[in-house]
């Protein structure tokens, strides 16, 4: 990162800032952004365009000159809102006053970290994990401590809890938990929550849970579950150690709107309401009634986009699955398909710049969600099922001839 900070400012700009890695995500895309040939599957956000119902309230607002500073924390009919979807879909009770709204689910993140971690606090995080939450501990002067989950040839994502136990320190803070989590799909059954939560308890240790992706779960067979993931709103008590950030991008399409929120215990409100005042000074309030639209109307939406996911997802499973040097582990929620390619050849993030090219198939390198995702791609399927077909059409053959490849070179 140093090299693109003109040598004579180094000195003055900050090191850890300096030292933080490009995405690889974004490298990729920004290779075709404009490339209207080729199929993206790479950054993750749904191919709809926000509900027409949610641009009205934001252009009726406007229509108001609803366009003045508000409270920091948000609006209270917001956060009426959220603490009724929440009560909707998880049935649980928390009260308006422990929502604060943010600038989209990096923002709830950055509040997060900020509000908890001193200069070198550790935060235990599974990986491979979204980029962002690594870097946002690190920016805010906080360590990274990796867990990585166990990939079983079978295509099962299991997350050790015995082995994330075992990396607490005297300098632990908090666990990051993301589920369903990006990029593997994983999702941390019910009885580890509250292994995790109990555990938490006794040492004296934070859970930050991002829950962007709960919506986002599938029916295979034989399973039994039904409705959104387990939110660790529904174990936990109101002055437990539990942030929940979460954001409007993924289940109402509104990834440009950046607009999310964070749940955190009874009595920080005003510690909250502070941050958004020196981080953002609060979000737009026409967004911010756009925002109560889309909760408050916007449940058959949501199962509308899961129910377009879930066939999409089987059709990428099912295609990808049937190669034999592929190996699919089968999402249990979010809208990504996480697989590990055998003999790439090279990087990840090399081998997602050949697909770009080749095949015309943008993907994320497996390698930008950390280490242990080198020799992984993955990819989001929050898309029309026809283009899923077309995406399949695509890899199917660049993937074989990487594996004829792989079988010449072994020869």
């Amino acid at each position: 990162m140093s090299d693109v900070i003109p040598s004579r400012l180094r000195r003055y700009c900050s090191s850890r800032v300096q030292e933080m890695p490009d995405n690889q995500i974004v490298a990729v895309a920004d290779l075709a952004r404009h490339d209207a040939s080729v199929v993206r599957l790479w950054i993750g956000e749904g191919d709809l365009p926000t509900p027409d119902y949610i641009k009205r309230a934001a252009v009726d607002a406007l229509g108001q000159d609803d366009t003045r500073y508000s409270y920091s924390q948000g609006l209270p009919e917001l956060r009426q809102a959220l603490s009724d979807y929440h009560r909707r879909h998880w049935q649980v009770d928390v009260s308006s006053d422990r929502f604060c709204v943010s600038i989209g689910g990096m923002n709830a993140v950055t509040m997060a970290m900020q509000a908890i971690l001193d200069e070198g606090s550790e935060v235990i995080m599974p990986t491979p994990a979204w980029p962002n939450a690594r870097q946002m501990i690190e920016i805010v002067g906080g360590v990274n401590v990796s867990v990585a989950f166990d990939f079983y040839p079978d295509g099962r994502i299991e997350l050790d809890l015995d082995k994330l136990f075992a990396t607490v320190s005297d300098r632990t803070r908090a666990v990051f938990i993301n589920s369903p989590s990006n990029p593997t799909g994983w999702r941390m059954p019910r009885r580890d929550m509250e292994r995790l939560r109990d555990f938490c308890r006794e040492k004296d240790l934070w859970i930050v849970a991002d829950e962007v992706y709960n919506h986002f779960v599938y029916q295979d067979e034989g399973d039994e579950s039904e409705g959104p993931a387990a939110s660790f709103l529904q174990i936990c008590e109101p002055g437990d150690k539990l942030l929940v950030t979460n954001t409007f991008s993924k289940n109402w399409c509104m990834t440009g709107w950046r607009a999310g929120w964070i749940v955190s215990p009874q009595g920080m409100d005003q510690l909250f309401a502070r941050l958004c005042q020196y981080n953002t000074t609060g979000v737009a309030s026409f967004i911010q009634r756009a925002c109560i639209a889309a909760l408050e109307g916007g449940d058959a939406f949501i199962a509308e986009q899961v129910e377009r996911c879930q066939a999409s997802r089987d059709i990428l499973v099912e295609g990808l699955a049937a190669l034999d040097n592929v190996t699919v582990f089968s999402p249990q929620g979010t809208f990504y398909l996480f697989f590990k390619v055998h003999g790439l050849g090279g990087s990840s993030l090399d081998t997602a710049k050949r697909i770009l090219r080749e095949a015309k198939v943008g993907v994320a390198p497996g390698s930008a969600f950390g280490p242990e995702g080198e020799d992984y791609l993955r990819i989001c399927f929050a898309i029309d099922p026809a283009l899923a077909r077309e995406a399949l059409d695509r890899l199917v053959p660049f993937l074989a001839a990487l594996a004829e490849a792989s079988q010449d070179v072994t020869v």
